[in-house]
């Protein structure tokens, strides 16, 4: 089967499962049942756009298959504020509570971070992609780990109300935050669909791309900020969900079987889109809202990496 007739299956499935979504088990008050769950679909959609855009670019970026943005630090630079938040002004704080000021504070924070740090790594035309990585990973670690020390010395109250930031969560989206985010997001979608053209090359490596006449490092710095954009937007709209990307992009690659990216961008929201709306089915009508999203995501997602490596390994 051709990429194309595999993209109009995933669009029809994913098409479906929203339906589904939106219209199963509405019961009396179905006005107020469908202005929520309107709002949860949307939230899914940014989401599933943001982290399988983002994951399938970085990883043509790096020519690596196995990391995700991530790797830089995003997800535990949000963790590490919601925690200062908490641990300094508490719970209760308009920083914490009002949930716009709170999704802007986040959402500029990490597009500072991500403008130092790959401003930084990259003011001379060398290679310091891997350089970017391995600050990455030591800067998540170190936020991570500060977050980890704050948090045992929290009140067991106010853990509680940092705990629901801490897991990917549909249920608490806010309409105003939804709509900042869709700015945003529009934006991005805008200035990313002038750089599209060149992730073909991209993905031939540095050398075959410079050969080409490409402009590598320009092109892999604009890449890297809306990469940045893209990640710290879904974390700071619905939180952390740190294996979605790797999970949805790595179905791509093994549905698909192309290497245009018109074709794996497509195909990576599409199946982005079926994973999370699927995923929220489980959580509320098998689980009853017990088991967070992220939880179900992790569990797939990380039973299904085991299979690719067991049967790299075979290969190999």
């Amino acid at each position: 089967m051709k990429p194309k007739s595999k993209l109009v299956l995933l669009a029809v499935l994913a098409i479906v499962m929203v339906i589904v979504f939106l219209f199963g088990q509405m019961g009396s008050n179905w006005s107020y049942i469908l202005s929520r769950r309107l709002v949860k679909v949307a939230a899914m959609v940014l989401t599933a756009v943001a982290i399988g855009v983002s994951t399938v670019v970085f990883q043509t970026i790096t020519n690596n298959r196995i990391l995700t943005p991530s790797i830089i630090g995003l997800d535990s630079l949000y963790l590490l504020l919601q925690t200062i938040i908490i641990f300094i002004y508490g719970s209760t704080s308009l920083t914490f509570a009002h949930k716009q000021l709170n999704f802007l504070l986040s959402l500029t924070l990490m597009m500072l971070f991500s403008l130092l740090l790959s401003s930084y790594l990259f003011r001379r035309e060398r290679q310091d992609l891997y350089r970017l990585l391995l600050i990455g990973i030591v800067l998540g670690t170190f936020f991570g780990s500060l977050s980890t020390f704050m948090q045992v010395l929290l009140d067991p109250n106010e853990f509680l109300n940092l705990q629901g930031r801490m897991f990917a969560s549909l249920n608490q989206v806010n309409g105003d935050v939804l709509v900042l985010s869709l700015i945003v997001m529009g934006g991005l979608i805008g200035y990313g669909l002038r750089l599209v053209k060149y992730l073909d090359v991209l993905a031939l490596g540095r050398e075959q791309a410079i050969n080409l006449g490409l402009d590598y490092y320009g092109v892999v710095k604009r890449w890297l900020m809306i990469i940045s954009l893209l990640v710290s937007v879904a974390t700071a709209l619905v939180g952390p969900i740190t294996f979605l990307g790797l999970l949805v992009a790595n179905v791509t690659y093994q549905v698909l079987k192309t290497y245009r990216h018109v074709a794996l961008l497509w195909g990576v929201i599409w199946i982005s889109i079926i994973a999370l709306v699927g995923g929220q089915l489980v959580v509320e009508r098998v689980f009853a809202f017990a088991t967070p999203l992220s939880v179900i995501i992790n569990f797939v997602g990380g039973a299904y990496f085991l299979y690719l490596l067991i049967k790299e390994r075979t290969v190999w």
